[in-house]
């Protein structure tokens, strides 16, 4: 679902390069195993429980950035030069 990548997109260029191995590797399994991208969007925004085999500390960091406490306006995806640009 668009909601769902750009959830993900945003999280990802705000938090990824912060990440460790494990939780990078929670991250790519939270993003690629769900069979239907909008069951990520509402475990992150709280609508559905999430599953347990995939709670994690990943998953408390989506639904702590899916709250968006700055009410930033998130109208578009971020470019995705982010992901070539080297770890900070």
């Amino acid at each position: 679902s668009s909601s769902s990548l750009l959830l993900c997109s945003l999280f990802a260029k705000e938090n990824l390069h912060r990440m460790s191995e494990q939780q990078l590797n929670l991250y790519d399994r939270l993003i690629n195993e769900p069979s239907n991208d909008w069951d990520i969007y509402y475990w992150a925004t709280g609508a559905k429980p999430t599953p347990a085999e995939f709670e994690s500390d990943v998953m408390a960091m989506l639904r702590e950035f899916a709250k968006n406490k700055k009410r930033e306006q998130r109208l578009r995806q971020p470019d995705l030069e982010y992901l070539f640009e080297p770890p900070r």
